[in-house]
């Protein structure tokens, strides 16, 4: 059987809104850094190094925004959607060096805490605050999954800074230093947890696992019980970037078919996949007494 590709086009997220977004976010993270080490916060760079993720994540889907419509080639036979993951794993290893960084200089100060420039850390929180409502206001505005998922992120920082904000305002009024790196190794080993999760996802699709093991199973049972299909193997279900998934399939039938009825199984199979919206399939029909070339 042929191959099938069905792309969806909707997934695509508008350049414009990832663009000024990013610009945006990269340089609100410069001053980030800049603000932190002038107002002595382990806190604020803690959040800098959230917002350098966020940024990398804005700009590589900016750019993947621009690759995604490039047709397939010679090189790229399923196109540059796989980008996507190599994109991913290069973020999580930034964002774990970064938060390795941020524990080393916040943990020891838990036994000698100093006292941040509470006035720098309530301003940047305000501008903070200010930043990245605004870019999640923008951002709320489009419809398709990652644009959903990136603006999750900017809540995220929006509540990071109104943490800041908080201790801030505390610092003005008592004397606690140990409240800026208590906050910082807080936001480090949330940001590190779900950065562990989310990399352990990506080398898994990187090494082409199955993405839905249910799925597979249903696939499976799926196609066992359509007519003339006795048996089935070399059933390879993947995923091209964690939303376009990609199936092949050997279907060894009961006996040998007319070309009306291969042609109405065929037919059968693409009803019964569609529900599952895969992006690429390919699926071979094999006769009873014939010998499967993979084996």
């Amino acid at each position: 059987m042929g191959h099938h590709h069905n792309h969806d086009h909707s997934k695509d997220m508008p350049s414009n809104r990832l663009g000024w977004a990013f610009l945006l976010n990269f340089v609100f993270t410069i001053i980030e850094f800049i603000g932190g080490f002038l107002t002595n916060s382990t806190a604020i760079l803690a959040d800098a190094v959230h917002d350098l993720g966020d940024s990398l994540s804005l700009g590589l889907a900016w750019i993947l925004n621009k690759l995604g419509k490039k047709q397939a080639n010679q090189h790229f036979t399923y196109g540059y959607k796989r980008l996507n993951l190599a994109g991913a794993f290069i973020n999580a290893v930034v964002l774990i060096a970064g938060s390795a960084w941020v524990l080393v200089e916040a943990i020891p100060r838990l036994w000698n805490p100093q006292m941040p420039v509470a006035d720098g850390m309530i301003a940047l929180a305000v501008v903070g605050i200010t930043v990245n409502g605004f870019a999640a206001y923008k951002l709320s505005e489009g419809k398709t999954l990652n644009e959903r998922v990136i603006n999750w992120h900017l809540l995220e920082d929006v509540l990071g800074w109104v943490a800041v904000l908080i201790v801030g305002i505390v610092l003005l009024f008592v004397d606690w230093p140990i409240l800026d790196p208590l906050l910082s190794i807080g936001f480090t080993l949330f940001i590190l947890v779900n950065v562990l999760r989310n990399l352990w996802a990506t080398l898994k699709l990187f090494i082409q696992a199955t993405p839905d093991k249910e799925t597979y199973r249903q696939v499976a049972d799926t196609l066992l019980e359509l007519p003339h299909v006795a048996d089935l193997h070399h059933l390879h279900f993947w995923s091209l970037d964690g939303e376009e998934h990609v199936l092949t399939v050997h279907l060894v039938l009961s006996k040998n078919l007319d070309i009306e009825a291969r042609s109405d199984l065929k037919q059968r199979i693409d009803d019964v996949l569609a529900p599952y919206a895969l992006s690429h399939t390919t699926v071979e029909l094999e006769d009873p007494d014939e010998a499967c070339r993979d084996n």
